[in-house]
């Protein structure tokens, strides 16, 4: 009966000991999976950014012709890693945050576009469309926030 005891309590404390290890295993792994997704946002809505800063120093500059005009500004986006950052969102990120990104990914692509046409800076046309983009970004950035475990911002 001795025996059968100390087998049994043996037993119940492994168990208990492996059930435990395993639901630390399982908060470490959603805190690194959170962070994985913190830095992957950071650097998708960062490079979107710098993508729009460096498209919009293109724009304002004289080109020699519309080819060179078009090559310049799709230069300026390769050059930010956003395509890059976008891939990495559209592997780690839900549902919800890879349509808002993507969706803001093609507002920016939109107003790319009208820049290597030669719309203006300060015109009615890219006013439009930057209106847009930043409806997107805002979208996306709610969603991701909500996603990350933060409240709104209630400022955009």
């Amino acid at each position: 009966m001795s025996l059968l005891s100390t087998l049994t309590g043996a037993v119940i404390g492994i168990t208990a000991t492996l059930i435990a290890d395993r639901n630390r295993w399982r908060r470490e792994e959603g805190r690194h999976a959170l962070e994985v997704r913190r830095e992957v946002y950071t650097e998708f809505v960062s490079a979107l950014k710098e993508a729009g800063e460096e498209m919009r120093a293109v724009a304002l500059g004289d080109h020699r012709s519309e080819s060179a005009r078009d090559a310049a500004v799709r230069e300026a986006v390769r050059g930010t890693g956003l395509y890059t950052a976008s891939e990495r969102l559209w592997l780690v990120g839900p549902p919800q945050v890879v349509a808002a990104s993507n969706e803001a990914f093609h507002r920016m692509r939109a107003i790319r576009d009208a820049y290597a046409r030669g719309t203006a800076v300060g015109s009615a046309e890219e006013a439009s469309l930057v209106g847009m983009r930043r409806s997107a970004m805002a979208q996306m950035r709610r969603l991701m926030r909500e996603d990350l475990g933060f409240g709104p911002l209630g400022i955009e």
